[in-house]
């Protein structure tokens, strides 16, 4: 039997207005635009939530925006420093993921069926995430954790803004059922307006249609409402990049100065680094740790070596690492390690990093 997947949904808040709230402290509490200006024939790119208080939504023209609110602040969009921050965000999911889909620089799919880290909790795991968002971006993120994208998508829009929400497989029909067909992602203000039409107002409604019925009403797309209306949604999710290094980090709760300790939790960190790099067939040859002092200054020591890294060569170049950073004389409040450098195990070959996971 398939084991259940745990799919996360994380979507950014405000993404492009809360960016520019964080960059210009002066726009914080305010009702912020990022679009055209108000006489222009732009429109709406993004909005804060104090601008949405007052009915502003994305797409809406930047004439009316200003009709609905005349003190909101009009701002031009600054893609690149959208971009920056969407690859710290994606560098954080892949911490988490062996599978990332990114749909837009403030959004994507999480596959963490087979994540190791919080006992396996997907929910865990999300909150995990949403803290990483915070503490390196100063952004806040809202998840969605179900087993499938469908419902992940929707479980993200629930608890708006700063939120987790979380479907699980027992709650998916039941939940469904009761959701108005404008919920649903892939049903758009057209598509909503016609099954209106046809008396499907919920979820429960469009389940009582046959598949024959929903093919002949909305064509190809009739398969895909007569699954999601029973809370199926079997599409992958499906990695646009190939990950260049796998690694893991860990927050003291209090900072700590004993090497012993730093380097025995650096040996643990390794063994789920190691773990991931077996389920996804990879090896590496480059070891990195991190060392986050309590004064939060940062540093990080690599080497690379000929060899693939097994569990021999990192227990031996762990503490090598260390030494050169200054551990036992600056308190520490966070450590880190990843490998890179990363290829195909050779098929068929047996791989000295599996020892270490067995």
């Amino acid at each position: 039997m398939a084991k259940q997947r745990k799919i996360i949904h994380v979507d950014m808040d405000a993404f492009f207005a809360s960016v520019e709230q964080r960059d210009q402290p002066e726009y914080q509490g305010k009702p912020l635009i990022v679009g055209g200006q108000p006489n222009s024939r732009g429109v709406v790119a993004a909005c804060s939530y104090e601008a949405r208080k007052f009915g502003i939504h994305s797409a809406m023209p930047c004439s009316r925006a200003y009709r609905l609110c005349p003190q909101a602040i009009f701002v031009p969009p600054r893609f690149e420093a959208y971009r920056e921050v969407s690859a710290q965000i994606r560098e954080i999911f892949w911490q988490y993921a062996l599978q990332v889909e990114p749909i837009s620089l403030d959004e994507a799919y999480l596959d963490v069926t087979y994540t190791a880290e919080y006992d396996g909790s997907a929910t865990r795991i999300a909150e995990a995430i949403k803290r990483d968002i915070l503490e390196v971006t100063h952004l806040n993120a809202s998840a969605g954790v179900s087993y499938n994208k469908f419902l992940a998508k929707i479980a993200s829009d629930m608890d708006k803004p700063n939120g987790l929400y979380v479907i699980k497989p027992e709650q998916g029909l039941a939940f469904v059922a009761d959701l108005p067909v404008g919920k649903f992602h892939g049903v758009g203000p057209a598509t909503e307006a016609k099954m209106q039409k046809l008396g499907i107002k919920t979820g429960a409604d469009l389940k009582e249609k046959t598949l024959m019925q929903l093919v002949e009403r909305f064509g190809k797309s009739g398969q895909y409402y007569y699954n999601i209306a029973r809370a199926i949604d079997e599409r992958p999710v499906r990695s646009t990049r190939v990950r260049k290094s796998l690694g893991k980090e860990t927050t003291f709760a209090e900072d700590v100065l004993s090497v012993e300790l730093l380097t025995e939790k650096l040996n643990g960190l390794a063994k789920l680094v190691l773990a991931k790099l077996a389920e996804q067939e990879l090896e590496a040859k480059t070891i990195t740790v991190k060392v986050k002092y309590a004064n939060f200054q940062q540093v990080t020591r690599a080497q690379s070596v000929e060899a693939v890294l097994d569990r021999a060569a990192i227990e031996q170049w762990i503490p090598q690492l260390l030494e050169r950073t200054e551990v036992g004389v600056k308190a520490i409040r966070l450590v880190g390690l990843s490998l890179s450098g990363l290829e195909k195990t050779t098929n068929g070959k047996h791989h000295p990093q599996l020892d270490f996971v067995m």
